[in-house]
């Protein structure tokens, strides 16, 4: 009988040794389960910005952002990754087809960003240097017929062209949608510039932007398309692409949307770089916390001014169905603003 509850003792020990080393932590009834947050990675620094404040704030228990391209995120909360809340640069990323049992029916974007083309000043630099002077040269003039020889160089497969999983990362579905909507603006051609930089093997891919960094640094790869905050953040250099190609204006919604690209799971269209938030279905006893951090997001997002994003005054809510009492009071509070469907 002693043996036994020596060895139930000792498994204990073991089993509590190995939560602890692995990063875990015990919970019960008086002590909530900490918040945990999915972040598109481009985002995660400001993700973990909004946590430590929320925490500080209300004293509730939070873990560090989770970073992932926002599809990929979004498929793994729907698959039962453990998660409360959602942050994503794609609105639809929040469908149900990704979220399933997860969906809430409703986001709110709190701030907006653009895409840009960082480059690498470590290899080809006259060549990089060259397609760079045209890129600026074309966005002060607005010139077609410069944005029509930068993109051909761009495309030439003389430089190499960091584009991410357009199926995990909205960072590389904007990309080749931008490369599109280029090919139609300044060459008459959806499919021109596109198909160039594939037949000149001139792309180089990754899961997301984030890990295309790092060969952009070490001059592996020359150029990238990464959102600007993103490129501030890691210290990038980048030149501006125009409105039309660059995502940043809600104004142009409508645009953007006209364009389409191939996903795993289907045809995905363009749309603004937002960064939006919501609370997740079936947080169960994180309800409450889950959801007051979204509202805390939405009041504090002025923060975000400081990474390069460009904070809504009133932050626009999109919801598919009926909305949980928190958020309807911010509505009818007139702090957010009803702005469509999911």
């Amino acid at each position: 009988m002693r043996t036994n509850k020596v060895v139930a003792i000792i498994a204990a020990a073991v089993v509590i040794a190995v939560a602890v080393y692995a990063g875990y932590s015990f919970y019960g009834p008086s002590r909530p389960a900490p918040l945990i947050v999915y972040s598109a990675d481009a985002y995660v620094a400001e993700a973990n910005t909004l946590l430590s404040g929320y925490h500080n704030a209300s004293g509730y228990s939070v873990l560090k952002a989770k970073g992932g391209g926002s599809f990929m995120d979004a498929q793994e909360i729907g698959q039962g990754d453990p998660a409360n809340a959602f942050i994503s640069v794609s609105k639809s990323s929040f469908n149900q087809s990704y979220l399933k049992a997860r969906y809430s029916g409703w986001a709110i974007a709190f701030a907006s960003d653009q895409l840009v083309l960082a480059y690498s000043n470590s290899t080809d630099t006259k060549l990089v240097n060259s397609i760079v002077g045209q890129f600026n040269s074309a966005h002060m003039d607005n010139s077609s017929a410069s944005y029509r020889q930068a993109y051909e160089n761009l495309t030439s497969g003389k430089v190499k062209v960091g584009i991410s999983n357009p199926s995990s990362d909205p960072a590389g579905l904007r990309g080749w949608i931008s490369l599109e909507i280029a090919g139609k603006l300044y060459a008459n051609n959806e499919a021109k510039f596109t198909t160039s930089i594939r037949e000149n093997n001139g792309v180089t891919n990754d899961t997301s932007a984030a890990e295309l960094v790092s060969p952009l640094s070490t001059g592996n790869i020359q150029f990238l398309f990464i959102y600007k905050s993103a490129a501030i953040s890691d210290r990038l250099p980048y030149v501006e692409l125009s409105n039309y190609t660059n995502f940043g204006l809600a104004s142009l919604s409508g645009f953007y949307s006209s364009f389409t690209y191939g996903t795993a799971t289907g045809p995905e269209h363009g749309s603004p770089v937002l960064l939006l938030v919501t609370s997740l279905a079936g947080n169960g006893p994180v309800a409450a916390a889950s959801l007051n951090f979204t509202v805390y997001v939405v009041t504090h997002n002025s923060e975000m001014a400081s990474f390069g994003l460009v904070p809504f005054a009133k932050p626009l809510l999109f919801n598919d169905t009926a909305l949980p009492a928190t958020i309807e009071t911010l509505l009818e509070e007139g702090k957010i603003t009803q702005s469509g469907t999911i």
